[in-house]
């Protein structure tokens, strides 16, 4: 199911094959990267690439463009995806350009993105993991309507965890 979601400020869309350079490019900043897992551009170019298959093939979950409404210009991405082997639950994730920090953009795609997700899949919760120094997305995801909880290790690392449960949607 393609995804097309306008606001006065963004869109969020599938991304365009011409547009993996403005993808990959997003992670040469080191204030994007900082808590972010640190991957090789050959690493996110394959990334890139399986999100233009996973459109082709119409899958519900996958990542997508937040491009700005007045110029067009590439903001950053967002991304659902199954959470671990919890079948239940969905992960949110997102990364923008610095120089969109800061002026509630991520909230407001939190919020669409979990709407987005209650809608179109039976997920009964959808989580957010953001490492313990990453304050700034800690109160995205408050603002958006997620709640923390404990802790949680992915990989050796422990992440602050926040959810949202179907039963109490935005």
């Amino acid at each position: 199911m393609p995804l097309f979601i306008q606001t006065p400020r963004f869109v969020i869309r599938e991304f365009k094959p011409e547009e993996e350079e403005f993808y990959i490019a997003l992670y040469d900043d080191e204030r994007v990267i900082v808590h972010l897992p640190k991957r090789t551009r050959a690493e996110q170019t394959e990334i890139f690439r399986t999100t233009l298959a996973d459109n082709a093939a119409g899958k519900v979950l996958n990542r997508w463009g937040i491009f700005n409404n007045g110029d067009g210009d590439y903001m950053g991405s967002c991304l659902l995806r199954a959470f671990h082997d919890f079948k239940d639950k969905i992960e949110l994730g997102y990364s923008l350009h610095y120089k969109y920090w800061g002026k509630g953009i991520a909230s407001e795609m939190a919020r669409i993105m979990i709407a987005y997700g209650f809608t179109n899949t039976d997920a009964a919760e959808i989580v957010a993991v953001t490492t313990l120094e990453n304050i700034g997305s800690q109160k995205v995801l408050l603002k958006a309507g997620l709640e923390q909880l404990d802790n949680f290790k992915r990989d050796g690392e422990e992440l602050a965890y926040f959810s949202i449960k179907r039963s109490n949607p935005l």
